[in-house]
């Protein structure tokens, strides 16, 4: 049975949102600008026995208007083959605009399988002809469009996901820094991982470079909370030290420095940073450190086991205290040495299901553990940071950098 399309005017709609699949049935507009008004749509039940509500336009101006959340269709009935060079899909590419979340139909007379076929490469998710129109035919074919409308938007959704997530990943993995020490005779060792799920950069940061008069500078620190916007922070402060450090800015000033840079791009006055600074002296021997609120670097020597380097002179985080000072405190090396700098995501981690923290001692021991194994740089990290997550019983929550300098 057919029966004449029911006129029907609701309130506009404020966007058009997906295609759903309610519980309480169908809705389809037609958009038919047959002046005569003689399109016939045949009365529909969907899978539940619900009638396909029906809501018909004229003009893609009533279309606009009649475009609720509601409607899960579009049927558009595309007028007559063009003779005049015109586009004869032009009314459906403004239907596909004013409605790209929505699953669209069109209708065509059956001697225009061509432009049938062309209006689905174009964006429609299906065709019918006319003179098959019966209600089981476009029930199936309401049905069928709506759900692959909706996996197309899944599918599209999770390909911008992806491609978000590999622009994400090729942006952190380029702020990470690249070691510069080049003529310098050291061998270098990192590993970085955040602590924010899914991500690749948190508010730890790290960089080591070489200058023109041989001096090895290295650096480590650590940004207060886990965000993006720590992250971000973290990066601007290893930015801005190894441009100060190029500049010939070391130990006090460089370190007062980093105050300002963080004071003027912090996001809260309630963030701080802590930061260890080392600067190796062109023949490897010896080196000045200075500490601001952060874990004293571990030298691990020859024959002697590993010793954390003295804190005597330690100042106080970036960030906490204005115009605070930040000694400098020189130590000999020796001629063969490695130094290991770290974060506190290293040391904080449990030790077993209790409340117990590794600590500095827990990670000295480990440490001297996997030397006396004969294990080095790369291998010594791995093992270090391996042991520290079994320890913890998983995945360390806090972000962890870890730095090895190795000479001799």
């Amino acid at each position: 049975m057919s029966v004449p399309v029911p006129r029907q005017r609701e309130a506009p709609a404020q966007s058009a949102g997906p295609a759903t699949l309610p519980d309480n049935g169908l809705t389809l507009l037609v958009i038919e600008d047959d002046p005569s008004g003689a399109f016939n749509v045949p009365e529909m039940l969907d899978t539940e026995g619900n009638r396909v509500r029906i809501r018909t336009a004229r003009n893609l101006t009533e279309a606009t208007r009649l475009l609720t959340d509601g409607v899960q269709c579009i049927l558009l009935a595309l007028p007559g083959p063009c003779h005049d060079g015109a586009d004869s899909l032009a009314t459906l590419r403004e239907v596909l605009k004013i409605a790209p979340s929505h699953a669209v139909l069109v209708l065509t007379a059956e001697d225009d399988a061509e432009r049938a076929a062309e209006a689905v490469r174009v964006g429609a998710q299906d065709f019918l002809f006319r003179g098959e129109l019966d209600g089981r035919i476009l029930s199936r074919a309401i049905r069928y469009a709506v759900e692959r409308k909706r996996s197309d938007l899944a599918q599209r959704q999770l390909t911008e996901s992806r491609l978000r997530a590999q622009e994400n990943a090729r942006l952190e993995r380029g702020l990470l820094p690249t070691p510069l020490l080049d003529g310098s005779g050291l061998r270098f060792a990192a590993r970085y991982r955040p602590g924010r799920s899914r991500a690749l950069l948190g508010g730890d940061f790290y960089d080591t470079v070489r200058t023109p008069d041989g001096t090895v500078h290295a650096m480590i620190g650590d940004v207060s909370g886990h965000g993006p916007d720590e992250a971000a922070l973290g990066v601007e402060l290893r930015i801005a030290w190894r441009a100060l450090t190029f500049a010939g800015l070391c130990g006090d000033q460089l370190l007062g420095t980093l105050q300002q840079v963080l004071e003027n791009e912090r996001a809260d006055d309630e963030i701080f940073a802590t930061l260890c600074t080392i600067d190796i002296s062109p023949d490897g021997r010896r080196a000045g450190v200075c500490l601001a609120g952060h874990p004293s670097p571990l030298a691990i020597r020859p024959s002697m086991a590993p010793r954390l380097l003295p804190t005597d002179e330690n100042g106080p985080a970036l960030g906490l205290v204005p115009n605070a000072r930040w000694p400098r405190h020189e130590v000999e090396l020796g001629g063969a040495w490695s130094l290991m700098m770290y974060t506190d995501g290293l040391i904080e981690g449990r030790v077993g299901q209790g409340v117990q923290r590794l600590g500095q001692e827990g990670m000295v021991e480990i440490v001297a553990r996997q030397v006396a194994e004969g294990r080095r740089g790369e291998e010594l990290l791995d093992a270090t940071v391996t042991e520290v997550r079994s320890l913890n019983g998983g995945e360390l929550t806090d972000d962890l950098a870890v730095l090895l300098l190795d000479r001799g």
